[in-house]
């Protein structure tokens, strides 16, 4: 047996599955004896684990003898492979595959050197080396164009700094399913192109004219953009209050854009009752 492989079960599962997950990816073979297809899928992933040299762990675990492990992760049919990464179930296939589809399936998982440039690009950025990331995930995107994490990263950072041209290039072509944060980075960015000045100068107009129901428009788009959802519902509630009319209705139709943004939860839900109240 490789030393990249081992028996797994429930006393042991978080460990060597959840906690070691952290560090790189597991891959969990729920297998049982009488399982025909099971034993030709068990060598070809022993074999890769000892190829792989320790680039994943392979977790063999024996349904019937673990079948609350199996019920939890939803196993249905074996053989079944769950790869878990971060602590969390990524991937999954059930069945025996040929080994050409199961290299493929573990090459999809392990991290590549654009993946550790974009790791140690968060960790510049964490640090406050704004610079020193971008020039990290610009020689990721390098290695791998057609990264979408990094590509993301990118973007994300482009926002903060309010390079809206360069965070629409980045985010141009990607699509809304490609990953969770792309939703979210393209409201961000609408809302940001719809702000058109500085924070100081907008709470100026508003603090100089508090009717200027345009200044808290913009104000309220930089504010969500920034990631300040509060201040910047607070403002669009104003909107809504002094002037429905305004802008065609804006203040509310750009407070429902806000909750499509957030997507629910005691916040938006506690909005919507303060848009109610504003509106009766």
């Amino acid at each position: 047996m490789s030393e990249h492989a081992l028996d797994v079960g429930l006393a042991d599962f978080p460990q060597h599955v959840l906690e070691e997950s952290r560090h790189r990816p597991v891959v969990v073979d729920f297998w049982a004896p009488w399982c025909g297809p099971c034993k030709s899928l068990k060598p070809i992933l022993e074999k890769l684990a000892t190829e792989y040299g320790g680039k994943f762990l392979l977790a063999k675990i024996n349904s019937d003898e673990n079948q609350e492990l199996a019920a939890r992760y939803g196993v249905r049919g074996i053989p079944s492979i769950k790869a878990f990464v971060g602590g969390e179930q990524v991937d999954e296939f059930s069945g025996a595959l040929p080994e050409s589809e199961v290299r493929a399936f573990l090459d999809r998982l392990i991290p590549g050197p654009a993946d550790e440039m974009r790791r140690q690009a968060t960790a510049a950025r964490m640090a406050g080396d704004t610079a020193g990331a971008l020039k990290l995930l610009a020689e990721a995107s390098k290695l791998d164009p057609a990264h979408i994490g990094v590509r993301l990263d990118a973007a994300e950072i482009m926002l903060d700094l309010n390079e809206t041209d360069e965070a629409s290039r980045l985010l141009g072509g990607v699509p809304d399913d490609a990953d969770p944060r792309v939703p979210q980075l393209k409201a961000r960015l609408q809302f940001l192109g719809a702000a058109g000045e500085d924070e100081a100068a907008l709470t100026a107009r508003v603090a100089a004219n508090e009717n200027d129901l345009d200044a808290r428009l913009k104000l309220a788009n930089l504010l969500v953009a920034a990631g300040q959802h509060e201040a910047g519902m607070d403002q669009l509630l104003e909107i809504v209050r002094r002037d429905r009319s305004f802008g065609d209705d804006v203040g509310r139709k750009t407070l429902l854009s806000v909750f499509n943004l957030l997507g629910g939860g005691e916040l938006v839900n506690r909005y919507r009752r303060m848009l109610a109240s504003a509106l009766n």
